[in-house]
């Protein structure tokens, strides 16, 4: 089973387990994406071509890591003026590494709602942690005043 999932802008042909990288994602690393964004199915032979998209088809990723792509280098010049400009660029990027592909997302539907509620018990009961008071330090002594500068005497 591989799904045509677009995302960032480019389509990728993805099948369970496959690492991708694609254009940075907001996520932690560890956290689950849902890419809803799916352009065709094969389930075992049967195709859909969604038109655009196949409806209810969602395939569910989780990131690896946030990582920045190769340095390129921008070199821009005019010629027979001696003029040359040099800039770089990093792509940021996101490692995602694909968890399941679900053509209804009913699998998909269940499995957010128990990472919730899990989720929402560890953030109910936070702890307070009381602040320690600070010992008080002993205060520094001023320096002495400065004498003003001597006045020079005046040439002739």
């Amino acid at each position: 089973m591989y799904a045509v999932v677009k995302t960032g802008g480019k389509q990728y042909r993805v099948s369970k387990d496959d690492t991708i990288m694609v254009e940075s994602i907001k996520a932690e690393a560890g956290a689950t994406v849902y890419l809803d964004d799916v352009m065709m199915l094969d389930n075992d032979g049967s195709v859909t071509i969604g038109t655009p998209r196949v409806e209810g088809a969602i395939v569910s990723a989780e990131v690896v890591k946030q990582a920045r792509g190769p340095k390129l280098i921008i070199f821009r010049r005019k010629r027979r003026k001696n003029h040359r400009r040099i800039q770089g660029h990093r792509q940021d990027l996101t490692l995602l590494k694909i968890l399941d592909i679900s053509p209804d997302g009913k699998a998909v539907a269940k499995k957010p709602a128990k990472a919730d509620s899990a989720a929402e018990t560890k953030k109910a009961a936070p702890k307070k942690v009381a602040k320690k008071q600070a010992a008080e330090k002993p205060v520094a002594k001023k320096a002495a005043a400065k004498k003003p500068a001597a006045k020079k005497a005046a040439e002739k």
